[in-house]
């Protein structure tokens, strides 16, 4: 079966790197997650990969204990700079050429984002990490994958979770929680679902970049989603 998608964003959180630790870097899991996108890119799909640096430094948090909120942010974006490479690393170790952009330049490190530069790279092949959000504060990691999806034309941004989708309230508190297979973002930004922030939402829905929201943790999740199989919940245009 081929693949449904021919260039993906993948959207991974830092708290998913973390595992069951909470905070740091799960070799464990960035392994397993290594092994997954490994696979799908020698189905020849191109991939992008923008990571949160919750499992750092989260910078709203920060900000809500008195720390200047601009400061904070910055740091947050480094932290995901800190999470690209770490995931630079484990894909090159499988035999992937991988390549970090970071929207903060920083010469010695990785690549500036530049977008044509970008595009080119999953043209060759080689998967792209981006880094450091959109390099401005104020804006989340969720935004800065929808903003990268639509710079860089993916067919759709994967948003990987540790539920199986999007849901009435969240599924691990209340276990009565309804799950959606399929919503448009308008039901999102209604209900307030916690899906990704309104920014980013937003901006998927006035430039129809579809949005897929899976459990990552189960395996095999990766490969069905971009093989187009019913796996998690399609955002997308309301169904007429």
């Amino acid at each position: 079966m081929g693949a449904r998608y021919q260039r993906i964003l993948l959207k991974l959180s830092g708290e998913l790197l973390a595992g069951t630790a909470g905070h740091g870097i799960d070799d464990q899991v960035l392994h397993a997650l290594a092994d997954e996108i490994r696979e799908v890119h020698d189905l020849g799909v191109q991939v992008g990969i923008v990571t949160g640096g919750g499992n750092i430094f989260r910078g709203l948090a920060a900000s809500t204990r008195g720390m200047d909120r601009v400061g904070a942010d910055y740091m947050g974006m480094l932290a995901t700079v800190i999470n690209s490479l770490a995931l630079q690393h484990a894909l090159e170790k499988r035999g992937v050429y991988t390549r970090v952009m970071s929207a903060i330049e920083m010469a010695r490190v990785c690549e500036p984002y530049i977008r044509r530069r970008a595009v080119r790279h999953l043209e060759k092949g080689r998967i792209v990490v981006l880094a450091a959000g959109t390099g401005n504060p104020y804006f989340t990691t969720d935004t800065a994958a929808a903003l990268r999806a639509i710079e860089v034309g993916a067919d759709v941004i994967l948003k990987a979770t540790r539920v199986d989708g999007v849901f009435s309230s969240d599924p691990i508190q209340d276990p009565s929680a309804t799950f959606f297979p399929r919503i448009s973002y308008l039901d999102i930004l209604n209900r307030g679902l916690k899906v990704m922030d309104s920014t980013a939402i937003s901006l998927c829905m006035d430039n129809r970049l579809p949005l897929v929201v899976f459990n990552i943790g189960v395996r095999g999740n990766l490969m069905r989603v971009v093989n187009g199989e019913p796996v998690g919940t399609m955002v997308g245009e309301p169904v007429s």
